[in-house]
């Protein structure tokens, strides 16, 4: 075969450019119409096509992901809000000469920056390629030139190219998006595409021109059997496998052949497979929980932050008859309001965190900004299979045909299921059979002797083994087990009895139980097995296995208040039961079908009231991750595959086990070390940790700044020269700087790991207002000792600003002790990291202007009787403090 033109474009369901795993009822081609499109044939490619193609379509690597540089994160850090406006303010205090305002601004700018950008790019290092889940070799046929027989060989799999034919047998990865040729008793793991846990049967067979699968019931009659290698899913569970992933002919890279062999030809390689389409719509997350909170209190005090400095120059131009130089002033009164330890601090907080949980659970946080969004996440959504449950049934029950129990039909499953595996040369057994094996009595099975076994088959759902009768010379019995409704077929029933059985079956499977019939017929020794007129002798019933922890791990969010929805693609009843069975009140029901007739006000309303949402697509996760953080809700979301990359995306954080798919992984906020819904508790109370430390510093620095700025810019207009100088301004706003950076290693009390920490705009600059108020009322009151009861012939500039110097510090360590404890106090407590910062606040402000350092400040050694009435001050604004902080505690206890 020549190489001829250039080869054709295929079609959407072969190459795959997008990740689109929605039902379509769009005829996909015939095999005839894929060869002719891939100008190939069955024999394969010769090498002169093979290495043209190469040339032309590139090798067969999926896109890889690059960890930003060190010059990108720096920009990224410098991009927060409050960074800005100090930037700005640090460059208008260098143009007006204030280069002592203008390093300082400037050197916290870089501090901040630089520690950002360094937390994260630790965390990025942490991270793996997406080539774990992509073969390095594969078995390819091809030919030397036209004229030869085709031969197969090794070859790498970035030389693999459309056209070629491959091989693959059990535990091969598919290399590339195949349409297969030729197949025996293949099942493939679809799990990093679709989330099913369960191997899905794979045939040779023309594709279905619905794009829905094979057609036929399941078990029970409630569904597709396809899904189910056994044959055996009670409730015809579809586990999202839909559209193309459905289609039985079609293999996608990224999977891996867990049964039987095939021979395929490549329809797509590289960036044209579906896998890497997927990596390809990853593109920018929306705003996070704590993005959106910070940016929402960071706005308002920013516009105020850049107000003050015209206000203050027109307010004492206007009043005062001052110009220009009163611009440092102003900036300095700007940086009083502006947190500026802000981005420093919570990158301290949070990278603290995030090694605390890496070294001690080993929880690798990729994202800072997620530790306290997983810290505020208030409904967890999680999948069945794999985070409640494991990977593999455990039997529950077998009944006979009356519904008792019966320990003869779990043996004769078990021995159907250990002939099976020695006799059909399977690799191993598959899950339902290893249920079987591990539950029935070995000695039991040794009694029969093996003759000849047909595996279970997806078309017939069935699998029979003949064995030799003990203690009957020249008889054979004959065991067949598989779907009920199949085995039920082939059984010698009366109607009113098989309707009666069909009717326990569906009970069972209403349950949230796998179904596994058994019958036996006795045959002469050398006939063919025949699987008529049998004797039905009852029904194995499985269950999903629990994971040991989940149970415990689920009481522990329920305590902290997160709230676990199940977002699966399995029946409603497989769900309903797993949480019935792991103490998880199910509150509501939703599928999949009811879920589309919705519009998203309605899912909005009705999501936060549903536990179980079953049969999910894809975008059926998504919707419902929507719909909840519409809701209010700070929604988490546990995926591996690439089938939950969407609504991990869309989540307020996505976290991923270390054994996800790549691309899953890489575009997770927090990775665990396995589906261990006890690390999720433990990142959460790390994220708790820090984001109560972090709502702590906002609330009382902001508090603190805004009611020394009013009563700055009060004093400012009240008196005839400036109430603190700009360098006096700055060394107090470093010294409360220094003294804030305590809150990043503070303890927080019991009480507030077990709500949420959400910052919420509204609430906190209530907050802010109504203490702001209050420190105002006391620097003021200050501002009265310091005008009438201390006035020093000659001396009254130098005077007030050494007084006031000192009371604000004093004030700013005592909001820091009382607000922190709050209405808790100190009783069982040991006085912490914030407390001992804040007595080394107060033992600065009360010898800073005694010392030889206060004379170039301009501060001078205050009279004793100041000290007095400073305390009474004081006394007064710690017992209103306390007083607003209990009533605010009261109304407001998310603030306490």
């Amino acid at each position: 075969m020549s190489a001829g033109p250039p080869l054709p474009q295929l079609t959407p369901p072969l190459r795959a450019p997008e990740f689109t795993p929605t039902p379509t009822l769009t005829p996909v081609p015939t095999l005839l119409e894929v060869l002719r499109g891939l100008d190939a044939g069955p024999r394969g490619l010769t090498e002169g096509q093979a290495e043209e193609r190469l040339g032309r379509f590139g090798e067969n690597r999926v896109p890889d992901t690059r960890d930003p540089s060190w010059a990108r994160l720096l920009a990224r850090s410098a991009r927060d809000p409050f960074t800005a406006v100090l930037l700005c303010l640090g460059l208008v205090s260098a143009a007006v000469y204030a280069w002592g305002t203008a390093s300082v601004i400037l050197l916290l700018v870089a501090v901040s920056c630089v520690l950002r950008a360094s937390g994260e790019h630790r965390a990025d290092r942490s991270t793996a390629g997406l080539r774990r889940l992509v073969a390095t070799t594969v078995t390819v046929q091809r030919r030397a030139d036209e004229d030869t027989a085709p031969a197969t060989r090794e070859i790498p799999v970035e030389e693999l190219v459309p056209g070629d034919v491959v091989r693959l047998g059990p535990g091969d990865l598919v290399p590339a998006d195949v349409r297969l040729l030729r197949s025996t008793g293949l099942t493939v793991h679809q799990a990093a595409l679709t989330g099913e846990s369960a191997p899905v049967p794979k045939s040779a067979g023309e594709s279905d021109p619905t794009g829905t699968g094979p057609t036929g019931t399941g078990p029970t009659g409630t569904g597709p059997a396809r899904t189910d290698p056994a044959g055996t899913d009670p409730a015809g569970t579809d586990t999202a496998g839909t559209g193309a992933f459905q289609q039985p002919h079609l293999c996608f890279q990224g999977t891996s052949v867990a049964s039987g062999s095939a021979t395929a030809v490549v329809t797509a390689t590289g960036a044209d497979t579906r896998f890497a389409a997927a990596h390809r719509r990853t593109g920018k997350p929306p705003a996070t929980s704590f993005e959106r909170s910070v940016q929402g209190v960071s706005w308002i005090l920013i516009r105020f932050a850049l107000l003050t400095p015209p206000l203050v120059l027109m307010a004492n131009a206007a009043l005062r008859g001052r110009g220009l130089e009163t611009l440092p002033f102003a900036v300095a009164v700007a940086v009083g309001l502006t947190p500026e330890m802000l981005p420093v601090l919570v990158t301290t907080c949070l990278a603290r965190g995030a090694t605390l949980l890496a070294r001690t659970h080993d929880v690798i946080v990729r994202r800072l900004p997620a530790l306290h969004d997983i810290g505020a996440m208030d409904v967890l959504c999680v999948d069945k299979t794999g985070t409640l449950t494991q990977d593999r049934p455990v039997v529950d029950r077998a009944v006979n045909a009356e519904g008792r129990d019966d320990p003869e039909v779990l043996r004769w499953a078990a021995a159907a299921a250990w002939w099976s595996l020695q006799l059909a040369d399977l690799p191993a057994p598959d899950a339902l059979d290893e249920a079987l094996l591990t539950t029935a009595d070995e000695y039991a099975l040794m009694a029969y002797d093996g003759v000849t076994a047909l595996p279970f088959d997806p078309a017939r759902r069935l699998a029979t083994v003949v064995v030799r009768t003990p203690g009957r010379l020249g008889t054979h019995t004959l065991i067949t087990k598989g779907a009920a409704e199949a085995v039920m077929e082939r059984c010698s029933l009366p109607d009113a009895e098989r309707a009666q059985l069909r009717a326990l079956a569906a009970a069972q499977a209403a349950d949230g139980l796998r179904v596994l019939a058994v019958a036996t017929a006795e045959r002469p020794a050398g006939t063919r097995p025949h699987e008529r007129g049998l004797t039905f002798r009852g029904l194995v019933t499985l269950r999903d296995d629990l994971v040991p922890t989940a149970a415990e791990a689920l009481a522990g969010l329920a305590e902290r208040g997160v709230t676990v929805k199940v977002l699966t693609g399995d029946h409603p009843g497989t769900a309903v039961r797993t949480c019935r069975d792991l103490g998880i009140p199910v509150a509501g029901v939703l599928t999949a079908d009811r879920l589309d007739t919705l519009t998203d006000p309605e899912l909005t309303e009705l999501a936060s009231r549903t536990t179980v949402f079953a049969r999910c697509t894809p975008e059926h996760k998504t919707r419902v991750t929507r719909a909840l953080q519409t809701g209010g809700h700070t929604v988490g979301f546990l995926g591996d595959g690439v089938n939950d990359l969407p609504a991990l995306r869309t989540a307020d954080v996505g976290l991923a086990p270390r054994d996800a798919a790549g691309v899953t992984r890489d575009n997770a906020d927090l990775v665990l070390a396995g589906k261990d819904l006890t690390a999720i508790g433990h990142a959460v109370a790390a994220g708790r940790h820090a984001g109560g430390n972090i709502a702590s510093y906002l609330r009382i620095t902001l508090s603190s700044n805004l009611g020394n700025v009013i009563a700055m810019l009060s004093a400012g207009l009240l008196l005839p020269f400036l109430p603190m100088l700009p360098a006096q301004v700055l060394v107090q706003n470093l010294c409360f700087d220094a003294a804030q950076l305590a809150f990043a290693y503070d303890r927080p009390a019991p009480s507030a790991l077990r709500r949420p920490t959400v910052l919420e705009p509204r609430a906190l600059l209530r907050f802010i207002v109504g203490f702001g108020a209050l420190n105002a009322v006391a620097d003021l009151a200050t501002f009265g000792v310091l005008a009438f009861a201390l006035r020093g012939p000659g001396d009254d500039e130098a005077l007030f600003h050494s007084g006031w110097f000192t009371e604000n510090l004093l004030t700013q360590a005592v909001v820091m002790v009382l607000l922190s404890l709050g209405a808790r106090g100190t009783s069982g407590r040991r006085p912490g990291p914030v407390t001992w910062s804040a007595a080394t606040l107060a033992a600065t402000g009360l010898f800073l202007p005694m010392s030889a350092l206060g004379a170039p400040l301009g501060l001078s050694p205050l009279p004793g009787v100041y000290y007095g009435l400073l305390a009474a001050v004081l006394t007064l604004y710690a017992a209103g403090l306390m007083t607003a902080r209990a009533r605010q505690e009261r109304r407001s206890p998310s603030l306490a």
